[in-house]
């Protein structure tokens, strides 16, 4: 009932918003967890062309991110939340049509241009929509978007039992709905007009002369990197220690990162910001994350301890790494508007994406090969301790960016940390 409270004392906006993200992540997770297996599968494409699809539409989302917060600053955000979800819609109605090589390339690419033109969007509104309640709701926020995580793999599933090309339909009307909800309800809003004197560049460059902002997103990669290996080495740990039967400790993976998440997000939320504010809630949510990963350190592999031991090991890691999650990131989506100082948001929220997409990318291919090579030495226990000094970097950097700089006084006399709001934490989230 706490979530419903907090969900109905924001506006119509707001939680149109919060049922928007649900939605998204709905119809995404419908699908996209089994389109690799339809492409090698019924479509029968190699598996160069199936890697080929799948890094064009991460791509044309990743690598797209700033162009589409730079258009939501220019147009308003809700034209490109609008025209993100028409064109997911489109490109998921392609795929059960396109049964060719380069007709699922212009689906996946249209797929994934569609998430760079909302994201930035929907974040950038839901700040100016709610405004000293941000960091309350992206809290709700995550909950709606980590329940869409966790029932789209799901519904999915029930409709591949059917058909792909079902489930493909299933999702382009999921997208549909959005499209009509959000261009009928929701109310246009743009907080910030451009002038014609400013140029694209002149955006750009102004996101990218913001020194705090710049180091706070190359700091936050670590974040991403530790986050996204419940896709990456808890599940190759998951299938490394129960072989052909990983997918049941894969799916107990999402359950629990997911029940984490939409369970224990408010509470996680209001604990932390009543006690530490906005930047130390960042480094000690980050500390929590690099911590995850101390009990697979101890119990690296069924040799020492057993396979039921790893097996726990591993889910503890995964709880302790959704909690770390959760804490970051109502106050990361925060602390980047606070770093913006209110001005070109979306397009500070583009710029963060791309940054950390990037950081991704490069942090995935790094431990995809140290996992491999670890594993080929006998030295499985080194994958764990890297990821956990990634995250104790991370933290320390963040600690460092809360940390007044002597050069950085506010015009009222305030130093400025991350936690622009001042040096005392603020209240605790009204529930």
């Amino acid at each position: 009932m706490t979530v419903l409270r907090s969900f109905r004392s924001f506006d119509l906006a707001a939680r149109l918003l919060m049922i928007n993200q649900f939605g998204i992540n709905l119809g995404f997770y419908m699908l996209m967890p089994y389109l690799a297996g339809y492409l090698a599968g019924p479509l029968g494409l190699a598996a160069w062309a199936v890697g080929l699809v799948l890094g064009v539409r991460n791509f044309s989302q990743q690598g797209m991110f700033l162009i589409g917060g730079t258009l939501a600053d220019r147009l308003g955000y809700k034209p490109l939340i609008v025209a993100g979800c028409l064109l997911r819609t489109g490109g998921f109605a392609l795929l059960v049509f396109a049964t060719s090589l380069p007709g699922v390339l212009i689906a996946s690419a249209a797929t994934g241009f569609a998430g760079a033109l909302f994201n930035p969007a929907v974040r950038a509104y839901l700040a100016a929509d709610t405004g000293e309640r941000r960091v309350e709701a992206f809290a709700v926020f995550n909950i709606f978007y980590q329940a869409g995580i966790l029932a789209g793999p799901l519904v999915g599933l029930a409709l591949m039992f059917l058909d792909f090309r079902v489930t493909a339909a299933a999702a382009a009307a999921v997208f549909a709905v959005l499209t009509v909800a959000q261009l009928s309800a929701l109310p246009a809003r743009r907080e910030q007009k451009i002038t014609e004197q400013t140029s694209v560049l002149q955006d750009w460059r102004t996101v990218a002369a913001n020194r705090r902002f710049l180091l706070f997103s190359l700091t936050m990669i670590g974040s991403y990197v530790l986050s996204f290996q419940v896709y990456l080495a808890l599940p190759l740990q998951a299938e490394y220690l129960t072989g052909a039967q990983s997918q049941v400790l894969v799916s107990a993976l999402f359950v629990v990162s997911g029940v984490v998440a939409v369970a224990g997000q408010l509470r996680i939320t209001g604990w932390f910001r009543a006690r530490w504010g906005t930047g130390r809630s960042l480094a000690v949510g980050m500390g929590i994350s690099a911590a995850a990963f101390l009990p697979l350190l101890l119990v690296p592999g069924p040799g020492r301890f057993g396979v039921p031991a790893a097996v726990v090991a591993l889910l503890i890691s995964t709880a302790l790494l959704a909690v770390g999650t959760a804490a970051v990131f109502p106050f990361e989506m925060d602390t980047v508007v606070s770093l913006a100082d209110g001005k070109l948001v979306a397009t500070h929220y583009g710029f963060y994406n791309t940054i950390v997409g990037i950081g991704i990318l490069a942090g995935n291919l790094a431990t995809g090969a140290i996992v491999g090579a670890a594993r080929a030495a006998g030295a499985d226990w080194a994958v764990w301790a890297g990821l956990g000094l990634i995250g104790a970097l991370a933290a320390w950097a963040l600690y460092r960016l809360d940390r007044p700089q002597p050069a950085q006084i506010a015009r009222d006399g305030v130093p400025v940390g991350i936690d622009r709001q001042g040096s005392e934490p603020a209240g605790p989230i009204r529930r």
